[in-house]
């Protein structure tokens, strides 16, 4: 795949071979930061956008052509996967996304269906379109969210503070637990293989909840169904990037899932995580969001330290420890991928 790629940094990063500088690409990079962004935005639901492959690609495509990055992710959501299983999903502006009927007992968790892929051929359709526009200029990266974090969803109904039902579920009904969490996994496979299928060139799992668990229970709950993804997915030349709110502390565990990559939250020293690491691991990450609302002397200074720590190491390829936040500057991350373009070796 990486010799059709005008720019392969990211995969060879990916690889924990070396490279002249550090890849960027930035969670949420195709966001509400952009005034783009919203001139889309403005004319469809949220939905509608995700579920058009031409919109969606429109979308995806404004990093790339406003920012420089080195990577394209698609632009799709973690919960299509669960509506395909028939959960009834809304997005409410100052609400975020919403389940109609959430999951609350067996009948509930029965009642999902496992052969989703149908419902989700707008993704793969979208996919394609990208690649026709990207022309092989840089990689599409693919993803999906973690069973857990996906299980959260389906149960709480939506977003949530403390995750109490969630947790209440793991603690009285943790067969129920595992019913809905295989499910979702089975899902999850067919789905990043489809989208492998239709040609991205990596793919990425977002467990973006997996900090609200304890060492335990991330192990039985969350790290048990990562790993059988990632076992299952058809990984060949296409590198698996495994994220979780909460790596800092999970990341050891999240190796012996076998990624290529482990993408790292802000509360870690990258160098020292990464030296903990087998070294076919690589690492992503991890400046703090909240910098890009820095000065520019700054976010250049910031960067630059974490490129010093991670000065000779291979296998590092730069991104924020979470995602953009909608009012972030759009100048500063432009700014940011400029400092990460110009740095050498």
């Amino acid at each position: 795949m990486t010799n059709k790629l005008q720019n392969d940094l990211l995969i060879r990063a990916a690889f924990s071979q070396q490279t002249e500088r550090p890849p960027v690409w930035m969670m949420r990079q195709a966001g509400r930061f952009m005034k783009e962004y919203w001139e889309i935005k403005n004319k469809y639901s949220f939905l509608e956008m995700c579920k058009t492959p031409e919109i969606a690609a429109d979308v995806t495509m404004l990093p790339v052509d406003l920012l420089g990055v080195d990577a394209a992710i698609l632009f799709s959501d973690i919960l299509v996967t669960p509506e395909a299983m028939g959960g009834i999903l809304s997005f409410e502006d100052g609400v975020g996304p919403r389940f109609a009927n959430p999951v609350r007992d067996r009948a509930g968790a029965e009642a999902l269906q496992t052969e989703v892929l149908p419902k989700l051929q707008y993704v793969a359709d979208a996919i394609k379109v990208i690649q026709q526009r990207l022309q092989g200029r840089i990689p599409l990266i693919g993803f999906a969210g973690a069973p857990f974090t996906v299980l959260s969803y389906l149960v709480e109904g939506g977003s949530s503070k403390d995750f109490k039902r969630t947790k209440l579920l793991l603690n009285n009904e943790p067969e129920l637990a595992h019913l809905l969490l295989q499910k979702i996994t089975d899902v999850t496979v067919a789905y990043l293989n489809m989208q492998i299928a239709a040609g991205v060139n990596a793919v990425q799992l977002f467990d973006s909840w997996a900090m609200a668990l304890s060492w335990d229970d991330y192990r039985h709950f969350a790290h048990r169904y990562n790993t059988e993804i990632i076992a299952k997915i058809d990984r060949k030349d296409i590198p698996v990037i495994s994220f979780c709110k909460g790596s800092s502390v999970f990341a050891p565990l999240m190796a012996e899932a076998n990624p290529d990559v482990v993408s790292v939250d802000w509360n870690a020293d990258l160098r020292q995580l990464k030296d903990r690491l087998p070294k076919s691991v690589a690492v992503q990450g991890n400046l703090d969001p909240f910098v890009l609302y820095a000065d520019k002397r700054v976010i250049k200074t910031k960067i630059t330290e974490l490129f010093e720590r991670m000065r000779g190491q291979p296998g590092f390829i730069f991104n924020l420890g979470h995602g953009i936040m909608p009012d972030i500057p759009f100048d500063h991350v432009k700014y940011a991928v400029e400092v990460v373009r110009e740095f050498r070796y």
